[in-house]
């Protein structure tokens, strides 16, 4: 059911090291309770030629690239070649893919980013999964809250799915393109190979290979 919506359809696992983790689960939220325990459990695994280790929870690879003015808690891993600019800020429970860029003043929580991923200035990235390749422009956000504080829900079509989550920003599935100052509502869930303008405020579930111009416009992609 929701085909759409499963892992296998949004997310290729041999560009995260969480891998195991998504194996164990159908939709992609199902991961955010679980993201700080997984990563201790990685971070045991890691070998000490390859990456530091700081503190009790905290793993940054040799070949990670980290200002002295960005702030890191723990638990968080930071992947081979990453790089994490100047103030940028990463409360924790946070995997940063090999090869990613957590950027200037951008705000990282309870989220994986997968390899390559860019969120490189002022983005806010909470509670979420960005897969391979997704880039958010300047100034986007993942809202992962609702004003009214209830449970977050994910509106696909007629259906309200229940995820049982108060706290769920966005799932970005591969190769997603997301406009600059764009805000993501709580629940949504974007599929592979999804442009979305700038200035746009998403909600719901947005198909593979579509341009989202804006609420109640969206094309499929031309495929030359």
């Amino acid at each position: 059911m929701y085909q759409q919506l499963k892992i296998s359809e949004l997310l290729d696992l041999n560009e995260t090291i969480a891998s195991r983790l998504f194996e164990q689960c159908t939709y992609p939220w199902e991961v955010l309770g679980q993201i700080a325990k997984e990563i201790l459990r990685i971070g045991q695994e890691l070998p000490e030629e390859e990456y530091d280790k700081l503190g009790e929870d905290i793993w940054i690879a040799k070949s990670a690239k980290v200002a002295a003015t960005a702030s890191i808690s723990g638990p968080a891993i930071i992947g081979k070649n990453a790089e994490i600019r100047h103030c940028a800020f990463i409360r924790g429970s946070a995997i940063v893919g090999e090869g990613a860029v957590v950027g200037n003043s951008t705000e990282l929580k309870n989220s994986i980013l997968f390899n390559k991923v860019q969120v490189p200035h002022f983005n806010y990235v909470g509670d979420s999964i960005l897969g391979y390749r997704s880039h958010m422009g300047a100034g986007c956000i993942t809202s992962n809250v609702k004003s009214d504080i209830s449970l977050v829900k994910v509106n696909y079509g007629e259906d309200r799915i229940e995820t049982g989550l108060k706290k769920f920003g966005a799932i970005l599935g591969d190769n997603v393109e997301v406009g600059c100052n764009t805000v993501l509502n709580p629940g949504v869930v974007v599929g592979r190979n999804v442009s979305i303008y700038p200035l746009s405020m998403v909600r719901g579930v947005i198909a593979a290979g579509s341009i989202y111009k804006k609420a109640g416009e969206i094309v499929s992609r031309r495929i030359d």
